[in-house]
């Protein structure tokens, strides 16, 4: 059996999934909808690891669907559109079943990819199953949000996960040969991060590599395992996540070192090396920011660079890309000052803009005081005029605050010596 174990072991039946009871039990809102043979397009939500893609597989079998799939990280409007006139011609021969399209990661189609799905999710060419690890109200366009139904998939607690383990050791063709014993999981959970997928793919290497008939797992085997066998890095699961996170994080804590060596796993690990260069960029404004913004214009240039030079080269840019920005001096100023605007505006609504900041075009505009006493500020000294630019119900709210840095303080003073103690500088 050539088949990874989480392969062998993933469910082909509702009663045989693992947990998710709140949508599978007898009372589930899933399982009530494929009883009755009502199947709505949906969005499973959810950690890596909780059986979004097996979940999606069961449904199409207990329905008697065609099923279509795709990955978001492999596949363009041109994929969708020829799926969907498959999936169109399939379903002349269903006329209440149409067929099921499972999109792998939904959340990384961009607005036109996810906009080639409206029509048919709408007229019901196909049913879709998106999965996403992203809250899809951030990351799924409205129109297409608004077509489906959300269901959250829950992380697997720490039982569930042992009674996978249990149900490995003793259902397993491979593994029921062999005389395993749990004599302790600890180890197995926290490395898993409650990804059964990467539990059930750790669990397999530990055992398989043992050359005994009898196997006792502990804490200590199941560590010194993991560390003696390099798991090759995937970039279509976990661990593209868990190794993009390291490497942000290092350079977010101006650590140049492990920077560069989470930058080296990925690029010995076929990651795309243009994915790389977006996310700095990302970083250069997100945590550098104002504190040195040239940090930006590098990060920028380095996307362009890679572009243009390519593998194997490209791989200089980047270290040196990555090492500027780890030696940077940090700040998450204006990315705070967004967040901040963000939900003030979702908290206030639409609040009228002050009509001294309206423009007046029309006769009827001016004489409803539109633009009337508006300051313009190069007539001021040093091209200032204190004057309000926020809508009256949230006036002088501060939303940027300038970080701790050499940059920022000499932007704390200039703001000061304008506003005075108007936003508390």
């Amino acid at each position: 059996m050539n088949a990874p174990l989480a392969e062998r072991l993933r469910p082909k039946k509702l009663e045989d999934y693992l947990s998710q009871e709140h949508l599978i039990g007898k009372e589930g809102a899933l399982a009530q909808a494929i009883k009755s043979g009502v199947v709505p397009s949906m969005i499973f939500w959810g950690p890596p690891g909780v059986g979004k893609t097996t979940l999606a597989n069961i449904i199409a079998e207990e329905s008697k669907r065609p099923f279509y799939t795709l990955s978001a990280i492999n596949s363009g409007v041109k994929d969708v559109r020829e799926v969907i006139d498959k999936a169109k011609s399939a379903g002349g021969l269903f006329t209440q079943k149409n067929p099921l399209l499972f999109i792998d990661e939904i959340h990384r189609f961009s607005k036109s990819q996810q906009d080639s799905l409206l029509g048919a999710v709408e007229k019901g060419w196909v049913t879709l199953i998106g999965a996403t690890t992203e809250n899809p109200s951030f990351e799924v366009i409205p129109a297409l949000l608004s077509r489906c139904q959300v269901y959250v998939l829950k992380p697997f607690s720490a039982q569930d996960l042992k009674n996978l383990l249990q149900r490995a050791i003793k259902e397993d063709a491979v593994l029921a040969k062999r005389n395993i014993v749990l004599k302790e999981t600890e180890a197995l959970l926290r490395l898993s991060g409650g990804d059964a997928r990467k539990l059930l793919n750790i669990f397999e290497l530990i055992v398989t590599t043992e050359n005994t008939e009898s196997v006792t797992v502990t804490n200590d085997m199941v560590l010194s395992k993991v560390q003696q066998n390099t798991v090759l890095y995937d970039k279509t699961g976990e661990q593209h996540y868990d190794i993009i996170s390291a490497f942000i994080k290092s350079i977010r804590g101006s650590d140049p070192n492990a920077a560069v060596y989470w930058l080296a796993r990925m690029i010995e690990g076929g990651e795309d090396l243009k994915f790389i260069a977006r996310r700095l960029i990302i970083l250069a404004s997100e945590d550098v920011g104002n504190a040195n913004p040239t940090a930006l214009v590098i990060a920028n240039n380095t996307f362009t660079a890679v572009n243009t030079i390519g593998y194997p080269e490209a791989r200089i840019i980047l270290s040196q890309c990555v090492v500027y920005l780890a030696t940077s001096a940090k700040s998450n100023a204006s990315y705070m000052a967004i967040n901040q605007a963000q939900q003030m505006v979702k908290q206030t609504g639409d609040l009228p803009v002050p009509l001294h900041l309206r423009n007046a075009p029309t006769k009827l505009m001016k004489e409803l005081g539109y633009g009337k006493e508006y300051k313009y500020a190069h007539e001021g000294k040093g091209n200032f005029m204190e004057q309000e630019y926020l809508p009256e119900a949230i006036a002088n709210h501060k939303f940027y605050d300038p970080g701790n840095n050499a940059r920022e303080e000499n932007l704390r003073k200039f703001l000061k010596s304008k506003w005075k103690d108007k936003y508390g500088y």
